[in-house]
This record gives structure tokens, sequence and C-alpha cells, in this order.
């Protein structure tokens, strides 16, 4: 297969070096050249263009059997937002529409189930945004969506939970740099998925999913604050951290969601099996590397 990847970063650099040790041709887009060395690399066609920008698209062949679009946004803003995901995909939709792939990926949020109440949510569930951002994403799905009904554009919606590994991760981030705060009683239910799972997903959405659908990607066991910080304060020997009032914790400005998303449909559906059913597995293989140089003595699992 022709692959081409949009947004090839963080999850779309692993994405490509794995389809490349399938056998496919990948062809990696950035919109500056800065990450040309990595793309090959890993084995990838370095491509430079921007999705907000039509013009830098319309040079380009649009001969690719799978599209994988995992853009992200440089800042935080709606406006941002709105530009590099709703736009840029309306663009990417426009460039293709002569020949469309055999199948086109798109990496949403699980951002975008707003409920706050700690229930169990499905991709039949409602999507209340809690933010502006968050529109943005339902909105960018809602163009893939009608667009797989319209005119049968072969998109399937991968909604990624909240994504750590190698060099990232949040709260694992400031729970190791001693700056993290329980929001209120650390009842809020978080939910993870590790970058290699996120990689596996989306080669099992390439090969078997359904066109107009949407997928969950998280791991098998949501989890709250409280219990996933009782869980390193354990194994790290280190203090829980203090519980900070929500208004004060940050959580307000990111949008505060309570929900436990199930990946039901991903394990039976595309039969995914996760490498890292729970944080536990996953922080496992990450604490090694997280907690160097950090002066925190060597896990106790």
């Amino acid at each position: 297969m022709r692959v081409l990847i949009t947004g090839c970063g963080y999850v779309g650099l692993p994405l490509g070096a794995a389809l490349v040790r399938q056998g496919h041709t990948v062809v990696g887009l950035r919109r500056s050249a800065g990450a040309v060395e990595a793309l090959r690399a890993a084995g990838l066609e370095p491509c430079q263009a921007d999705l907000t920008d039509p013009a830098s698209l319309a040079a380009l062949s649009a001969d690719f059997d799978w599209v994988v679009n995992c853009v992200a946004a440089s800042g935080g803003g709606p406006e941002d937002y709105r530009r590099t995901y709703l736009e840029g995909t309306r663009h990417l939709l426009a460039w293709l529409a002569a020949r469309p792939p055999a199948r086109f990926i798109y990496t949403s949020s699980t951002g975008v189930y707003g409920q706050t109440d700690g229930s169990t949510v499905t991709e039949a569930s409602p999507t209340p945004a809690a933010t502006p951002t968050a529109q943005v994403l339902i909105e960018t799905e809602q163009l893939l969506l009608a667009a797989a009904r319209e005119r049968g554009f072969p998109a399937i919606i991968l909604r990624l939970a909240g994504i750590y590994g190698p060099g990232r991760g949040y709260w694992l981030k400031q729970f190791l740099a001693g700056e993290a705060r329980m929001e209120g009683d650390g009842s809020r239910v978080l939910n993870m998925i590790h970058r290699d799972d996120v990689v596996g997903a989306m080669l099992a959405a390439l090969e078997r999913g359904r066109p107009g659908t949407v997928y969950n990607v998280t791991d098998d066991a949501p989890v709250t604050q409280r219990e996933l910080f009782a869980w390193l304060a354990r194994v790290l020997n280190q203090p829980l951290p203090l519980s900070a009032p929500v208004e004060l914790s940050g959580a307000r400005r990111r949008g505060l969601t309570s929900k436990r998303v199930s990946n039901h449909r991903l394990r039976t559906e595309l039969g995914y099996q996760l490498r890292y059913p729970t944080f536990r597995e996953g922080f496992r293989a990450e604490l090694p590397r997280g907690i160097a140089n950090t002066g925190i003595g060597a896990p106790a699992w």
C-alpha cells in the first residue's frame, strides 16, 4: 500500500515506521522541514506541506491507498483548533476528492465526551462538548461522517484518550516533578492510552476498520486521579500529592470531565489486544526512563 500520514510526529512517526516494516510505502507530511532526517531515518519519504494552506497541497499527488490524518494544533486556542482540525481536514477532503483512498483515519479525542458524572460512555453516547476546542473536534468528526454518509468517503474516526509514552504523559510528569495536585477529592476519572497501543489501534483500523465508524481508543481500566497518584506514591515511596480546590488546580481551564470511556468496540470489532491494558503496565515501562536524574529511587514493584 502507498500511505500518507499527515502530522507525522509523536504518533505518526512510529506509525509510519511500523507500516514501513510491514512493507508499505509511507509518505510523512509535516509543516516544517525540521523533521526530514527523522522521517528518512524511519524509512519514510518526507513531504512538506500545510493542511491549512490548500495551495501547498495542490502541487502534490493525491495517489494514496491509505491516509492517516493525525495533525496536532500548534496552539491551544479554539481558533488554532478550528484552523488546524476543521479547516485543515476540509482542505484534505477537497484534495482527495478526485481520487479517494480506500481508508482514511482521523484522530479525534475522547475529550468530545463532556460527561462529568463518572458514567460509562460508548461511541453512541452524546458528545456534549465541555470546551470550545472539543466543539471543534466534534464539528470535524461531523464533517467526515457526513462525507462518509453522503458520498461514501472511507472516513474512520479514532477518539484517542490521554496519550502517554516515551517523553510524554501529563500526570506522570507532574508527579515526578513534585508538582502534581489532587483535584478536590481526586475522584475524577481519567482515561489513558500508551502511544504503542495508539499505533497498534491505528494499524488495526487501517486493516479492519469500517468506514463511517467511530472507535474509542483507550485502555481497559479508567482510573480515578486518587487511585493513579496512590499507586505512584506507593511504588516510588513518595508522598501523595496535596489536594487543591478544583478552581485552583487547572482543571477548569482543561475542562473538568469525568467519565469511563469504553473500548469494547476496539477490542471486539477491530480485534485489537492492548499491549498495556492499564496504566500500571504502561507506567512500569516508562518509569525507569522517567525517574532518571530526578533523585527518586528505583520503583518497588
